[in-house]
């Protein structure tokens, strides 16, 4: 029997005890041995539930048993968690996670201490909740150099897009229904703002390439700015809005971004709709590939945790992990990468386009009745930094927005 422990037990932690407890058969015969929890810890009781006879308030407790082979951590947050993993791992218990702000953090340094000591810190559950995406990265793809992943990597801000675009709802409005829905967070700050998805793209970056991306180098640009106006232009042009994060290597350059950007109907993240994440990954070998499933939620982030914990039960004494440098990476500033850019300007086109065009080129004019005032334009492929000249010397741009 293989003894384990559980730190949290709010969302995603019971969701690891329900999952253990509905597929237990299935899940000791994968295994090849029985799993049982043993603690489970929190700071609250939780009279009536029969979790109780397992819940501690002492992280010691855990830490000083011998019988605990294997940690899942899910309580969120830096601190107590990296205190407490660091610690298991250094006492020789494997640890797995869902903690995506954790890994993007403490990663390298965590790996490495479990490579010392032949045991495993894995954290499938932290980038793409129930969508497996750590381990084809780790054994499928090694064969291939990755040069591109990008994806849909927050479902609360695909939701909200997606009914916005279906809808056409403003933004606050939208973000009301998600909370009530349990799809947002009361402080939604981390998803709306691009915080959670630039976290697990930095993930995603370092296992790819081999050494850390720091999440904090990464530029990051949330939805808070899309409006429904927005929304009109590029229904308009057959096309929709996703909250995309992306690595990519260009010649021996790598770009790193998080931010709303346009797709069209042929791009595969383009039906990728509500609170579902899909995770697209180009190698020189394979070329393209997408990853598609349930990005968030209780029972797939817990079903992808309890996978970690089978893997690091099937093995005790061997490191599985693949390397992750701690050497950074050095990302090459944005304002060298290229893309079209949608733009919505104040003013009459009849008077106010040869001006437009005198700084953007020969575009070509997008009107809306419903929207007086104002047209929208298409660029052609530029620089983030000459876009952002043109920007100035135009004066009246109400929004731009990126075209994947």
């Amino acid at each position: 029997m293989i003894q384990i422990a559980v730190l949290g037990y709010g969302t995603v932690g019971s969701g690891v005890v329900e999952v253990i407890n509905t597929n237990h058969a299935s899940i000791n015969k994968k295994a090849g041995e029985e799993i049982n929890i043993k603690y489970v810890l929190d700071l609250r009781d939780f009279p009536g539930d029969p979790v109780q006879e397992k819940i501690v308030h002492d992280f010691d407790i855990i830490l000083n048993d011998p019988e605990i082979r294997i940690i899942a951590e899910v309580m969120g947050g830096v601190e107590p968690a990296y205190t407490f993993t660091k610690k298991a791992l250094l006492a020789g218990k494997s640890v797995c996670t869902s903690n995506k702000e954790l890994v993007a953090r403490h990663g390298p340094e965590l790996l490495q201490i479990a490579r010392e000591r032949n045991i495993n810190y894995l954290f499938e559950a932290s980038c793409g909740g129930g969508i497996p995406i750590i381990r084809p990265l780790n054994s499928s793809l090694t064969a291939d150099e990755i040069d591109e992943i990008a994806g849909i990597l927050n479902g609360t801000t695909n939701y909200i897009l997606t009914e916005m675009f279906e809808k056409g709802s403003d933004f606050e409005d939208v973000l009301k229904d998600a909370q009530n829905k349990g799809y947002a967070e009361k402080n939604p700050e981390a998803d709306v703002e691009g915080y959670d998805a630039c976290r697990k793209i930095a993930i995603l970056s370092s296992l790819a390439f081999g050494e850390h991306v720091d999440f904090e180098e990464i530029y990051t640009e949330g939805i808070t700015g899309i409006t429904a106006a927005d929304i009109q232009y590029v229904k308009k042009m057959g096309k929709t809005i996703k909250l995309l994060a992306y690595s990519r290597k260009v010649d021996e350059s790598f770009y790193a971004m998080v931010a709303p950007e346009i797709v069209g109907a042929n791009d595969p993240l383009y039906s990728v709709n509500g609170v579902f994440n899909a995770i697209f990954i180009h190698g020189n070998v394979l070329g393209d590939a997408m990853f598609y499933g349930s990005g968030a939620g209780k029972l797939p982030t817990a079903s992808a945790v309890v996978a970690d914990i089978v893997d690091e039960a099937k093995h005790l004494h061997r490191n599985i992990m693949s390397f992750w440098s701690s050497s950074k990476l050095q990302l090459t500033d944005i304002s060298n990468s290229r893309k079209q850019f949608f733009v919505r300007v104040q003013g009459d086109p009849a008077a106010d386009l040869e001006k437009v065009r005198g700084i953007f080129g020969e575009v070509e004019p997008i009107v809306l009745p419903e929207l007086p005032g104002e047209f929208g334009f298409v660029t052609e492929e530029m620089s983030e930094a000459d876009y952002a000249k043109k920007e100035e010397l135009c004066g009246n741009v109400k929004n731009r927005i990126r075209i994947r």
